[in-house]
């Protein structure tokens, strides 16, 4: 982690340039927004698209990062049309569980979103985070503009010409298709199940940890 950190500042000045995707209004419906009002016409917004295993754990971290108005958990990346859960958790979809982040970029850009995104998963396990196991579970990268697109690969170029990961980066960088909205009772999980699901004390209270140690002066509150 102290090597990864090490080139922060490099990446930064290397990928400044903002990027403008549009935000998918589709995909906020019946979704609250987390810190502003999502229809002040005066600030504007990106969406970025990830995916790293459980939608879960990179909802609960991108969700607490300033700048970062919604996360909403879904399905891209496959060819079956208004998958369930059920159906994606087959493997058998090509969908993975992904969010869509949707973010004041004046406040955080998509390079910071990037340099979470790679620190708080395993970008080099193959279809695989964990003991979640499944191509719904591979790291990948939608991207939601040829901007965006240049800044990702650009940006894994830079992890791998510096070593910063021992094995190969794997994470798959492809254009944005369709994007589902996962069920309502997948939204905001962590907060709402925290106490009552063992996955998120087991896997995704470490990530909140390892978070607010590496990314504290990003993160809008300490909770």
């Amino acid at each position: 982690m102290n090597k990864f950190l090490k080139i922060l500042p490099a990446i930064s000045l290397l990928y400044l340039v903002a990027c403008h995707a549009k935000t998918n209004n589709s995909t906020v419906n019946n979704v609250k927004n987390n810190r502003t009002t999502m229809n002040d016409s005066n600030i504007k917004r990106d969406t970025a698209t990830f995916a790293g295993g459980c939608f879960w754990c990179i909802e609960t971290t991108m969700a607490r990062l300033k700048g970062v108005d919604t996360v909403i958990s879904g399905y891209t990346g496959g060819k079956t049309k208004d998958p369930t859960y059920r159906e994606v958790c087959t493997g058998y979809t090509g969908h993975a569980e992904a969010v869509q982040i949707i973010y004041d970029p004046a406040l955080v850009d998509y390079n910071t979103l990037l340099t979470v995104f790679f620190t708080m998963h395993d970008p080099t396990t193959l279809n695989r985070q964990g003991n979640d196991v499944g191509t719904q579970y591979r790291s990948a990268i939608f991207y939601n503009s040829q901007e965006q697109k240049e800044l990702a690969e650009a940006f894994i170029q830079k992890l791998t010409a510096d070593k910063i990961f021992e094995n190969p980066i794997v994470t798959e960088v492809q254009p944005l298709g369709v994007y589902y909205n996962a069920e309502d009772y997948h939204q905001d999980y962590y907060n709402l199940n925290r106490e009552e699901n063992s996955y998120c004390t087991a896997v995704i209270d470490p990530k909140v940890s390892k978070l607010r140690k590496t990314f504290s002066h990003l993160l809008i509150t300490s909770d």
